[in-house]
């Protein structure tokens, strides 16, 4: 081939190449046109708007507090699978088994523990206090005739005295049970259901009784869940007699096993179960309820999404799959008795559970092994738990109140403006305001508002958004939220002047 005849073709392979380019540049600036004809720019957005995720960041993560972070690696899978092994060791825990047996049956399980709350209250420098709840139990469907229950209640006492009355509850039941709730006779080893959530409970007062808090955190565990919830319920009741203003209450129930009767390993994720709907709600309160919303923002649905914001943080190889609903499909645990007094509370359960080791009485059939014995825990996922459990707690222990009389004032507005009361803790920094899309889950975005009772959020109307407030104190500790409520309507003097629903 001739030079001449070489060039030329490099010429018109380099002139197509530019017409090749210049099309296709025009044809993305075509495009990006049409896209800007229907998405509005970003500068016609307010600031709020941007704060609210459509193009602005995310609420940054508070550092985390140095006492929680110590207190959590403190909780031993060790000294769980301890005592998980001595309560099996007493062959049944039945509700209505011996009493007086020092080494089968409720009546040794319950000395026991009383002797080991009672040994780590030593290290609490007198601010713990440990207590036999004793009370009589009358004939009920389970209960063929009148039994003597006994709840251990460990009281570790805030040392802040704007907060010691404010108090946090986290339980698990001592009693087990075979394939009949009420066969006395047989051996229930109750490894999972629920001598895990017992042993997470005493291990986090072991560990927690040696620090201080601003509330007063109770540790509890107590008998006759399989038979009606007898314990739990017998504790709230008092605790509702005597005004007890209990903020919040953890119950774990069958937190032993990472795997599941599926077959699914999954040491990583825990359950929490929190109605949305509160069941002590009245029949004006659901009315109010079905104008404004608010289903998925219960003090228990809030308590949910703190355990998860706080637990992840503080145990970062742990998930709170949250789940909305009271219990498991059908079922019910200890924090029941806890809701339809109007008290914040959950469940904490595993992810996938396997009935073969559940209310089954022990045995072999057709090669397989039934009942619920130590070998199926998983020591080291319980202590993961147990580590949520305790960050929550402490993370609750040791921030202001969550605010009180939380509304939003009467009136139609694209602003929107929120009240609440003062905090009276001396260590108080102020509050935020946090919001989410009405379809998240989570509370997704927060703002600093200072030590104020009020605040507007501008551009922002609450048809569009949820809104919540929380208080912080001057060490970082965050509160729970609390959603707004709708304030009493001002009476209408001018019908004419008021604008139409």
């Amino acid at each position: 081939m001739r030079p001449t005849q070489t060039r030329r073709i490099h010429r018109l392979a380099l002139n197509f190449l530019i017409a090749f380019l210049f099309c296709a540049s025009f044809a993305v600036a075509t495009a990006v046109r049409a896209q800007s004809k229907f998405a509005p720019a970003s500068s016609a957005l307010t600031a709020p708007q941007k704060r609210a995720g459509r193009t602005g960041s995310r609420a940054a993560q508070p550092a985390r507090n140095p006492q929680i972070l110590k207190l959590v690696t403190e909780i031993d899978a060790r000294n769980i699978e301890r005592t998980i092994r001595k309560l099996v060791s007493f062959g049944t825990r039945n509700t209505l088994s011996d009493q007086n047996d020092p080494n089968r049956g409720i009546g040794a399980a319950r000395e026991w523990l009383y002797a080991e709350f009672l040994q780590v209250a030593v290290s609490s420098g007198g601010r713990m206090t440990v207590e036999k709840q004793t009370f009589e139990q009358p004939k009920a469907a389970r209960v063929p005739q009148p039994t003597i229950l006994t709840n251990i209640v460990a009281t570790l006492k805030g040392t802040q005295p704007e907060s010691a009355n404010r108090v946090y509850v986290v339980s698990g039941h001592y009693d087990s049970m075979c394939s009949s709730p009420t066969d006395a006779k047989c051996d229930a080893p109750g490894a999972n259901d629920d001598a895990s959530g017992t042993a997470a409970v005493l291990e986090m007062a072991r560990v927690m009784a040696k620090y201080k808090f601003d509330a007063t955190i109770v540790f509890m565990t107590v008998p006759g869940e399989e038979q009606g919830l007898f314990g739990a319920t017998h504790f709230a009741e008092e605790a509702k007699k005597s005004n007890m203003d209990i903020e919040a209450m953890f119950t774990n129930d069958i937190i032993g096993s990472s795997v599941g009767g599926n077959g699914v390993h999954d040491p990583h994720t825990v359950r929490v179960f929190s109605e949305g709907v509160p069941s002590n709600e009245t029949q004006q309160e659901a009315t109010t309820r079905r104008s404004v919303g608010g289903e998925n923002d219960s003090t228990s649905r809030q308590l949910a999404r703190f355990i998860k914001e706080v637990g992840e943080r503080y145990v970062p190889s742990m998930k709170v799959w949250m789940i909305y609903r009271r219990d498991r499909y059908g079922r019910g645990g200890d924090h029941q008795p806890f809701l339809e007094r109007g008290y914040a509370a959950v469940r904490f359960t595993e992810p996938n559970e396997n009935y073969q080791h559940q209310h089954q009485n022990v045995r072999v059939q057709n090669g397989i092994q039934y009942g619920d014995l130590p070998q199926f825990d998983d020591f080291n996922y319980i202590a993961d738990v147990a580590r949520m459990n305790a960050a929550a707690l402490a993370g609750l222990a040791l921030a202001p109140a969550r605010p009180k009389n939380v509304t939003f004032p009467s009136g139609l507005s694209n602003d929107t403006p929120i009240k609440w009361d003062g905090n009276k803790e001396p260590d108080l920094a102020g509050y935020e305001i946090v919001w989410r899309d009405t379809t998240e889950a989570t509370w997704t975005h927060s703002q600093s508002v200072g030590n104020v009772q009020t605040f507007t959020m501008k551009g922002m109307s609450k048809d569009n958004f949820f809104f919540g407030v929380r208080a912080l104190n001057r060490e970082g500790n965050r509160s729970p939220v609390t959603y707004p409520r709708q304030a009493p309507r001002a009476p209408r003097t001018d019908q004419a002047a008021q604008p139409s629903p």
